[in-house]
């Protein structure tokens, strides 16, 4: 049995939208035996543009049930089907959160048309639901509307079971021809034709829609079981071979098999699903060089679904100037463009960092003042509860306030100024290095595990250059904080 269903909704985002029509076409695999159809009250208003695009209005839906009143037919309908829909991941996702929101763990197989379309009905210009009804002469009445396009659904579905039922029928009949022809061979004589295994049933081919419902349609489940299972950088090509998509993981099937499975969160992850054509990757080895070799390429590369690190993802950081008087004085502000300044470190926003100067003021008894976290003419605050040891008015010299200053400045840079990082390579007989020379990213590169080297200036050599930016500094430290078993840190004076 098959649920082919169809929802319209307040916008293209389940976590933050909801369903506003819910169409279910009940196929029992011959023909449609049941359907159900109805708006939904999603609780809030209906954009204008969604208006535009459905024609469902706030009027409309303002007498209609809320979702939980229509969940129990939704659940009764749809058990022991498989959930069907053109671009399945979108309905199902929104579908699973309003149940979810009710406490309740709704779990179906799925099938997408799109994927079984582009399997059973190949070259066709598109496979939006609309554009391939009309090419293939399937009536869409009501488009845009949960029950015009689910039954349009229900149709393309059942032309594409009586694909493979065609295909059943002429293997069927190429058999039985052969068996003829065997059957009249000359006693005692080999037949020249041999006999040919059935072709798989629909319930087969069904079977393997489902199987692969996760995967974009344009990616087979042989490309998917040829990606490696070791360290890297992946990449997501477009059908014109861009790259949209630049990714990481210590295991690069696990984590592609992660993105495929998470339910879609907006028609923008969707539209990002159904762009994926193809999947390459290089092997690094080592985890800290896919990080810095990611960084690198969404920055050159600036994939189209890559937004994290275009720029930074770290668009504040913790800042260090000497005021008249002599004393150092750290301070939180921006981190991009119109800051030359770079950050002592980086990170995700101003209220982070500001909290980040809060706890090094608190560890370090600096003064809130000098640090921008207290305006005031006079002393700090911290000074009047005697937290703070004067330099605010003075009474501290810059040369004993500024040592702790620099004791908070260690504690958040890298702990040697030159130092080699020395991993896995790609190969048992190959391993990788990362080079800092005086605070700065040198780049990273690979040697033969034979490799000897006394200087700095021999590991420089041995590397391929990158650029240093704030998001290499913080991957850097981080993963020095955390680094894996088996990594060398070899430093240098």
């Amino acid at each position: 049995m098959y649920a082919i269903i169809d929802l319209e909704t307040t916008g293209g985002q389940p976590a933050n939208d909801r369903i506003t029509e819910l169409a279910i076409f009940v196929h029992d695999g011959q023909q449609v035996v049941d359907s159900y159809t109805t708006l939904i009250n999603p609780g809030r208003s209906i954009p204008p543009f969604i208006t535009q695009l459905t024609g469902i209005t706030n009027d409309m839906v303002a007498d209609a049930p809320r979702f939980h009143e229509v969940a129990r037919k939704v659940v009764e309908m749809t058990e022991g089907c498989v959930f069907v829909a053109h671009n399945v991941r979108f309905d199902y996702s929104f579908l699973k959160k309003e149940f979810a929101d009710l406490g309740y763990n709704y779990s179906r197989k799925t099938l997408c048309t799109v994927r079984l379309s582009r399997s059973l009905i190949p070259g066709q210009p598109s496979y939006s639901l609309g554009k391939l009804c009309q090419n293939i002469g399937i009536p869409l009445n009501g488009r845009h509307r949960a029950a015009g396009d689910a039954e349009a659904t229900a149709i393309l579905f059942d032309r594409l079971l009586k694909i493979t039922q065609e295909s059943d029928a002429a293997e069927a009949n190429a058999a039985d021809t052969l068996a003829r022809v065997d059957a009249l061979a000359p006693a005692g004589r080999k037949p020249e034709t041999t006999e040919k295994k059935p072709s798989p049933r629909r319930v087969a081919a069904m079977a393997q829609a489902i199987k692969t419902a996760l995967l974009p349609p344009l990616i087979t489940p042989e490309k998917v079981a040829a990606l490696p299972q070791e360290t890297g950088v992946y990449y997501f090509h477009n059908e014109a071979g861009e790259v949209i998509y630049v990714g990481k993981s210590i295991n690069i099937y696990k984590r592609i098999q992660q993105h495929f499975a998470v339910d879609v969160k907006s028609r923008k992850s969707l539209d990002f699903k159904n762009s994926i054509a193809n999947i390459t990757w290089e092997l690094t080895g080592s985890e800290l060089v896919a990080l810095l070799y990611e960084s690198h390429l969404i920055k050159q590369l600036k994939p189209a679904y890559n937004r994290a690190q275009r720029r930074s993802v770290f668009p504040a950081g913790i800042y260090l100037k000497t005021d008249e008087n002599g004393y150092k004085c750290l301070y939180y502000g921006r981190a991009d463009a119109r800051n030359s300044e770079i950050p002592i470190i980086a990170l995700g926003n101003q209220y982070k960092a500001q909290g980040f100067l809060y706890h090094k003021v608190a560890k370090y008894n600096l003064c809130q003042k000098l640090c921008g976290l207290y305006k005031t003419q006079g002393a700090c605050f911290d000074y009047q509860v005697h937290r703070c040891q004067g330099a605010c008015v003075g009474q501290e010299s810059p040369e004993t306030y500024n040592q702790r200053v620099d004791e908070a400045i260690d504690s958040i840079t890298y702990e040697h100024e030159s130092f080699v990082v020395i991993g896995s390579g790609r190969r048992a007989d190959e391993k990788s290095l990362v080079v800092v020379e005086n605070g700065r990213y040198v780049g990273f590169g690979y040697v033969d595990e034979t490799f000897t080297a006394r200087k700095l200036a021999d590991f420089r050599q041995a590397v391929q250059p990158y650029a240093d930016n704030k998001d290499i500094q913080q991957i850097i430290r981080q993963h020095l904080r955390t680094r894996r078993k088996g990594e060398q840190v070899k430093i240098f004076a």
